[in-house]
């Protein structure tokens, strides 16, 4: 279908404004846009029970961590939320608005954490200190209130691919159990080039230069590395024993082919999988929940699935 028409408006904000591609700008540059457009767009953000700013101990040093949590009593379940930013842009600010609307629609603590990012930090950091929150929440996370037999990973784009990577980890090193995952455009395989890759190639939008522009940050030995499972989930041998997943994508998205074909291969090994495209939306919609009608209502179809295995 063509793009929904509140998407067009969008582009066409964009052309008359002559808003810059962010693989055009300097990464400062590129980090402060892509944070003010999203927070721009996400819609206000709701008031919760309370928010705790607070750091763990990381595998090189302390990470930032913050700990959403909704005005209700009693031991709570757990929501990871990683960012999204293509392991390169975006901070803990960055998923703000979608951590405090999924705390309060889901009835969880959600954990928002601050990875660091390339090219400052290359591949494993950001998934390193992901799966360590984790592993350390779990164990700590009675402290807020937390029910850490209950715990959820979720994430946007490089956030998804995080997601989708920390529980091939946690199957694999005996981590915390999930009960399930959720993954929105997520990155699942670096080698992709095909379908909805070679055909999104509209500078108004994430497109394929940006997955390129972002893959040269975050991996160092971009061949070598983009060959590992824990760059490329797809690319796992064994997709078995893994968590629930809901696996959300976009119609006018690069990323649409290599994520909805890690849904079939998670429902192949028999892991229960759903995967919702989103007609005549963009990468980045979820975010854009102010914005775009769609972007909330996938959002309240996160919420909804979080209920139900949380």
């Amino acid at each position: 279908m063509p793009l929904d028409p509140q998407v067009a408006a969008m582009r066409e904000r964009k052309i008359a404004q002559d808003t810059p591609p962010l693989y055009t700008l300097s990464l400062a540059q590129a980090r402060a846009d892509d944070l003010a457009s999203i927070q721009a767009a996400g819609g206000t953000p709701e008031q919760v029970g309370s928010v705790v700013n607070d750091t763990y101990p990381g595998p090189d040093g302390d990470i930032d961590i913050r700990v959403y949590r909704p005005d209700v009593e009693g031991p709570l379940p757990v929501l990871f939320y990683f960012f999204g930013g293509g392991w390169t842009l975006g901070t803990i600010d960055t998923s703000d608005a979608i951590c405090r609307r999924l705390t309060n629609a889901v009835g969880c603590v959600t954990v928002a954490v601050g990875y660091r990012l390339a090219p400052e930090h290359q591949f494993p950091a950001a998934l390193e200190d992901c799966y360590g929150a984790v592993e350390w929440f779990a164990a700590n996370g009675s402290r807020y209130g937390a029910d850490v037999s209950r715990i959820a990973v979720g994430g946007d784009s490089a956030g998804g691919n995080l997601a989708a990577v920390v529980s091939l980890m946690a199957r694999d090193r005996g981590g915390p159990e999930l009960r399930c995952q959720v993954l929105v455009y997520p990155n699942t395989d670096y080698t992709a080039s095909t379908g909805s890759m070679a055909e999104n190639t509209d500078p108004a939008f994430f497109n394929s230069r940006s997955v390129a522009w972002y893959w040269s940050h975050y991996l160092a030995d971009p061949p070598s590395d983009g060959m590992d499972p824990a760059v490329s989930p797809l690319r796992a041998l064994d997709h078995s024993g893994l968590p629930p997943a809901l696996v959300i994508t976009a119609e006018y998205d690069p990323l649409r082919d290599q994520g909805e074909e890690y849904g079939r291969k998670l429902s192949a090994a028999g892991v229960p999988t759903v995967v919702s495209r989103y007609d005549g939306m963009v990468h980045g919609f979820f975010a854009m929940a102010g914005d775009l009608d769609a972007g909330a209502r996938a959002q309240e179809e996160v919420a909804a699935y979080l209920r139900k295995f949380l």
